[in-house]
């Protein structure tokens, strides 16, 4: 009996780790390069997902000085869409600047409330911003019906290249 709910207990724990290894997700693979000319401040990166009219369903990632919130409004189109109506909502999702480096950011596909995205199109938009430097905003479409999905956008002057996964789609 013991021998018999341990071999149940092993194969349902095999299922339930295959099943949270494959569960959709988005990967934003970003690099922030090092960059030595003028003064330098580590950049505000704001990282969201739109719908197909333009309406914010997630911001995934915040980067921001701690006591910068009075530059948040240069971030300008998340700041638009998603940022100004709420302040208890961006100190709730932002985190601190990031030095020059690679950094991944994993979304789960669930918009701002928890609940899973709908088989839609949507946008994904990267905007980072620097004091004293430049400002890029890059974007990129996809749809969540037509399953998995690579994209590789081209550096800018404040980003290297970014790299966009979307995986675990069931079609």
């Amino acid at each position: 009996m013991m021998r018999h709910l341990i071999r149940t207990t092993a194969i349902g724990a095999l299922f339930v780790s295959s099943a949270v290894l494959a569960a959709p997700k988005m990967t934003v693979d970003l690099t922030l390069p090092e960059i030595t000319e003028g003064q330098y401040h580590r950049p505000y990166v704001a990282v969201w997902v739109e719908d197909a009219k333009g309406q914010t369903v997630k911001t995934i990632s915040l980067w921001v000085w701690d006591e910068g919130h009075k530059w948040l409004k240069d971030i300008r189109r998340w700041w638009r869409k998603a940022g100004r109506e709420d302040m208890s909502f961006v100190d709730g999702i932002a985190s601190a600047t990031r030095p020059a480096g690679h950094y991944k950011i994993d979304w789960d596909l669930k918009d701002d409330a928890g609940k899973p995205l709908v088989p839609a199109s949507y946008t994904v938009f990267i905007e980072v911003v620097r004091e004293h430097g430049g400002r890029d905003l890059v974007r990129q479409n996809f749809d969540l019906s037509a399953g998995d999905f690579t994209a590789q956008l081209p550096a800018t002057t404040e980003t290297g290249v970014i790299d966009i996964r979307l995986s675990g789609m069931t079609r």
